[in-house]
Parts: structure tokens; sequence; C-alpha cells
């Protein structure tokens, strides 16, 4: 819902803002490091919810992460890998679970 002093053009502009300044933003890479409890499904889950993978290959990033110790998810604009690895952090830390990503930029 747009606030009283907001236009539908003025918040089309602000969206295509946010947008051209995470195309300037440098790539970052996701990763997921393998812990020994958080759920093999709930991070499934998580990848297919928060970072929006097919569910073959979330499962493909959980098994690599899960044998490998560590594994790509995604690249992105470093304000929007830093956003969604927040909500998975969050998401795992409402269940009580470790789950950590990391990011670092992409070479």
């Amino acid at each position: 819902m747009s606030s009283p002093l907001s236009t539908p053009e003025i918040e089309k502009e602000e969206a295509l803002d946010a947008e051209q300044q995470e195309e300037k933003e440098p790539p970052y890479k996701v990763l997921i490091h393998n812990d020994e409890v958080t759920p093999y499904d709930f991070v499934v889950a998580v990848l297919i919810r928060i970072f929006q993978l097919t569910p073959i290959i979330a499962e493909h990033i959980t098994y690599l992460a899960h044998t490998k110790g560590v594994a790509l998810v995604t690249v992105l604009p470093k304000s929007e890998a830093q956003r969604r690895v927040g909500k998975a952090h969050f998401a795992a830390r409402l269940e009580g679970f470790p789950l950590t990503f990391t990011i670092e930029p992409e070479e």
C-alpha cells in the first residue's frame, strides 16, 4: 500500500533506482557451510524459499555442502546477498539451528 505522500510513479522510480544501484554493486558469492545440527530438509527449504532455487538445485547444493563442507549457493549484488543471508540466518535461528552462510567477493 502506498503512503499518502507517494504516487505509483515515484514508487516505480525508487524501485528502478534500487535496481540500478544493485547493477553497479560488485557481485558477491553466497556460500553455505555444513554443520552437524541443521536438518537436511530444512537447508533445502531455505535454499528454495530464500534463494529461489529449484528443488533439484537446492538438493544438489545441500549435498555438496554436506559432503565437501562448503558449497556455492549463488552470486548476487552485495546488498542482495547480505539481505538474503540475513533472512536465512534469521529463519535458522528461529528454529534453533546454526545454519551458516557467508559472502565473499566474486573474483
